[in-house]
């Protein structure tokens, strides 16, 4: 039998596994008690930057990941300019538009590689 060795094979059943996981890490991060939904609206007008890596879900959708929650799953936001993004896949970027806290969704101004 033909052993197959491509180290590819393994990286994409990793980002997988990594993508998987960081999907509920994404809707946990919205907060819905009242302070933050008053914070939210002044927030929301704000144009702020955000730093990370952009990945691609397993939905096909593209995200910013800004670190990992306390239970160790990534987080991050979703992103608003998928065109966009895509040209950064994998990359460190610097994501500059406003959060809009009710939907975890960066509504993206400028997208820059770090």
């Amino acid at each position: 039998m033909k052993r197959s060795n491509h180290p590819g094979e393994a990286l994409a059943l990793i980002l997988a596994a990594a993508l998987f996981a960081f999907t509920p890490g994404l809707a946990a991060q919205s907060g819905d008690n009242a302070q933050q939904q008053g914070q939210q609206q002044q927030t929301q007008q704000e144009s702020k930057s955000f730093t990370g890596k952009i990945v691609k879900l397993q939905s096909g959708q593209y995200a910013l990941v800004t670190g990992q929650s306390p239970e160790g799953k990534l987080a991050g936001h979703f992103l608003d300019d998928q065109d966009n993004a895509k040209k950064y896949e994998g990359k460190q970027v610097t994501v500059t538009g406003t959060l809009d806290e009710a939907s975890n969704t960066i509504h993206v101004t400028n997208i820059q590689a770090a």
